[in-house]
């Protein structure tokens, strides 16, 4: 279980507690008061290791416990022992010195993890320069920053199509607003990318009004245009029929010779002209109506063609987006891999971005009251002797 994070601060050298593998250099002297002389224990005088058992094999002494004591206490205790042991007036004055301290271990996501000599002020970041860095290879680093390059530019064109995707939906509900990803509401990027989709289908929508106010236009014009044609028609119909009822009225009179054949032939001329007319008001009525079905069946097209294009575009944007899916799936996973065989890819990269998170943890693993308790630390919190530096690598997915 963790406890608190682990800061800056470490015991005073005074307070240190001997362990197993802590290294003692001991020297013993002896004050006679007689002689008026110091004398060395010279057979005493070398460096201990402690022993599994938490022990130190001292000549004249033999197995001395010394785990969980300061050096001053194992030094008060060689003294009383000695001049217990040989009956002494004075008592020897020992002196022990932390040679060597006990070695500490770092594990998880680094270089070299192992075993490693302690040194005075070691702090979590300088262990993880002995055990040479993060885990890391150029190849991986390179295979990470080429496969999140691949991977943020596949999200940017999901990104286009799904406002692209919006917008379609959008025109083929007739809906007035759009509804747009709420991951595009959330960014710059996508609130650019709703901008320019809903002036897109403004735009486009305007162009379909003003193509079909066009034809709509042209239509009433010739729809006039055969409604003028058959008053005309009506009225050159009607000036035939009286011009054919003179005809009918000087016909007899022709016949007794009370009118002259040239007034009869003006007649006949006038009603020939007229007929003429008519005929060719009827083909330019018969032209117009058929421009005015045209005009109608283009509006129909118009519109067929308008609702073509955006099934189309739909499909193909569908089509689109799941294959880009797959490849931003395929990319954080090879992210994904890279970075969980070398964390220090991600981190030199500035991190996994919008792809998985990679975050790096420390923790110490120290003895307390004989139980080992895993401390959450940060990269300056001290190190000391015996304890198990941990480095971890922590990765969340994005979605």
């Amino acid at each position: 279980m963790l406890a608190g994070a682990l800061g800056v601060g470490t015991a005073n050298a005074a307070d240190y507690r001997l362990d197993v593998l802590d290294k003692l250099h001991i020297r013993v002297a002896e004050w006679r008061t007689a002689e008026g002389a110091v004398r060395e224990w010279a057979s005493m005088t070398g460096d201990y290791t402690v022993g599994p058992a938490g022990m130190i094999s001292v000549p004249f002494i033999g197995e001395m416990p010394v785990a969980g004591k300061t050096t001053a206490e194992v030094a008060t205790e060689i003294g009383d022992q000695l001049q217990q042991k040989f009956g002494l007036i004075d008592r020897p004055d020992a002196s022990v010195e932390l040679a060597e301290f006990r070695p500490f271990f770092i594990s998880g996501e680094v270089q070299s993890p192992g075993r490693y000599p302690y040194l005075p002020g070691l702090t979590v970041l300088k262990a993880i320069t002995l055990a040479g860095g993060l885990r890391q290879s150029p190849d991986l680093a390179r295979e990470f920053i080429s496969s999140r390059g691949s991977y943020d530019t596949l999200v940017a064109e999901r990104d286009t199509l799904l406002a692209r995707r919006a917008r379609l939906l959008a025109e083929v509900e007739d809906k007035e607003d759009i509804d747009f990803p709420k991951e595009l509401q959330q960014s710059e990027v996508g609130k650019r990318l709703m901008a320019d989709e809903t002036a897109f289908k403004t735009a486009r929508e305007k162009r379909l009004k003003v193509q079909l106010a066009s034809l709509s236009d042209l239509k009433k014009l010739l729809d006039g245009e055969v409604d003028s044609l058959a008053t005309k028609i009506t009225t050159q119909n009607r000036q035939v029929d009286l011009l054919q009822e003179d005809l009918a009225n000087i016909g007899s009179l022709a016949e007794q010779g009370l009118v002259v054949k040239q007034r009869i032939l003006s007649l006949q001329q006038q009603i020939a002209d007229l007929q003429g007319k008519v005929i060719d008001m009827e083909t330019a009525s018969l032209r117009a109506k058929q421009d005015a079905s045209r005009a109608m069946q283009d509006a129909s097209t118009l519109q067929n063609d308008h609702a073509t294009e955006i099934a189309q575009d739909r499909q193909q944007t569908e089509a689109d987006l799941q294959q880009t899916e797959l490849k931003i799936a395929m990319n954080r996973d090879l992210m994904t891999e890279a970075i969980s065989r070398d964390p220090a890819a991600a981190l030199s990269a500035g991190g996994a971005s919008r792809t998985s998170a990679a975050t790096v943890t420390y923790s110490i693993v120290r003895e307390k009251d004989g139980k080992p308790t895993e401390i959450a630390a940060n990269e300056g919190a001290q190190v000391q002797p015996g304890d198990v530096v941990k480095v971890t690598l922590s990765l969340a997915p994005a979605d």
